[in-house]
C-alpha cells in the first residue's frame, strides 16, 4: 500500500500499482465470501482456545488465528520522507531498484542490509552515496569490504539526512545532509533515497503470548505454525530475510492451509461457543 509500481509480482507483465494489487486481492477474497472488519486491535488473549481478539468496538472469539501484521520499515522521521514515499523514497531495493537506472541515489544506513541494498542498486544506479551517522560501518566484514571496494559506491561519514527535496515537485531531487560532528550541511543532488536502517515486526500484541526471536519476529514452528497450537503466522511478521510480496503471499497460503487442517482435526466435542463473530 506504500509503494507505487510493483514490477516483481508474478502474473502482471507490465507491473501494477501497489494499492491496485491490494484492491484486486481484496475483491478476489470477497468473491469467495470473506467478511472484512476494519478496526485497530487493542488486545489479544491466546490462552484459549477460544482465542480472543478485541478492538475498541467489539470482541471476537475464534478457534484459530492467522497473524499477518507485517513489519514496519524504520524511517528517519522526516515529514518530507513520508510525503515522497513511493515517489523517489523507498525502503526496498529489490522492489524499486529498476526504476533508478542510470540515476544517482542515496542509501541510508551502515549495517548489512544497507550494504546489501547499495551493492544491489549498483546494478542500476549511476552512482550510490551511502549516508551513515558513524565513521565506520556496522556491517559484517565481507559486506563492508565489498561496498568499500565498489567503484559506484561512495560514503558520507558521520552524517544524517535533515531533509529530502523536493516535496513541491512531488519527486526526489536531492537531500540535505548534516555532519553530526561539525554541523556542516550540504546538498546532494540525487533522484532516489533508499532507507535501510532496519524493520520492526508488528508483534507488540503478542509479547509473552507467542515465542518471538531476539528482534521480535514470530518464531515459525514448521510451516506456518507458531508456539501456540491453532495460531499461525504469515508474511513479514515471521520473515526477516526475504520481505517480498510474493513470499508473503506464499506464506499466507501456507497459513490458510495449516489453519484449515487444524480446524478439521478438532473433534466435534471441542467446538466452542463464540461471541460476536467467528474469525
Amino acid at each position: 500500500m506504500m509503494t507505487t509500481a510493483v514490477e516483481n509480482y508474478p502474473g502482471f507483465r507490465d507491473g501494477i500499482m501497489g494499492p491496485e494489487l491490494m484492491a484486486t486481492m481484496r475483491a478476489q477474497a470477497e468473491r469467495f465470501g470473506t467478511e472484512f472488519v476494519t478496526g485497530d486491535i487493542t488486545s489479544v488473549d491466546l490462552s484459549g482456545p477460544p482465542f480472543t481478539v478485541s478492538t475498541s468496538d467489539d470482541t471476537y472469539q475464534t478457534r484459530s488465528l492467522i497473524v499477518s501484521t507485517g513489519a514496519s520499515a524504520r524511517l528517519l522521521g522526516l515529514p518530507s520522507e513520508r510525503q515522497l514515499m513511493g515517489h523517489g523514497v523507498s525502503t526496498c531495493a529489490t522492489c524499486d531498484g529498476y526504476f533508478f537506472r542510470e540515476k544517482p541515489i542515496v542509501v541510508v544506513g551502515g549495517g548489512d542490509t544497507a550494504m546489501e541494498e547499495a551493492i544491489f542498486l549498483a546494478k542500476f544506479a549511476s552512482h550510490i552515496t551511502v549516508v551513515h551517522r558513524r565513521d565506520e560501518l556496522r556491517a559484517s566484514h565481507i559486506m563492508r569490504d565489498k561496498a568499500l571496494a565498489h567503484s559506484k559506491i561512495s560514503f558520507e561519514w558521520d552524517s544524517v539526512i535533515d531533509e529530502v527535496n523536493d516535496t513541491e515537485k512531488g519527486v526526489v531531487t536531492g537531500v540535505v545532509t548534516r555532519n553530526v560532528k561539525t554541523g556542516a550541511t550540504k546538498t546532494l543532488e540525487v533522484e532516489g533515497v533508499f532507507i535501510a536502517i532496519g524493520h520492526t515486526p508488528n508483534t507488540k500484541l503478542f509479547v509473552d503470548q507467542l515465542e518471538l526471536d531476539a528482534n521480535g519476529y514470530i518464531v515459525p514452528k514448521g510451516g506456518a505454525r507458531t508456539s501456540v497450537s491453532g495460531v499461525f503466522a504469515a508474511g513479514d511478521v515471521q520473515d526477516h530475510t526475504y520481505r517480498q510480496a510474493i513470499t508473503a503471499a506464499g506464506s499466507g497460503c501456507m497459513a490458510a492451509i495449516d489453519a484449515e487442517r487444524y480446524l478439521e482435526s478438532l473433534p466435534e466435542g471441542k467446538a466452542v461457543a463464540v461471541e460476536s463473530r467467528v474469525a
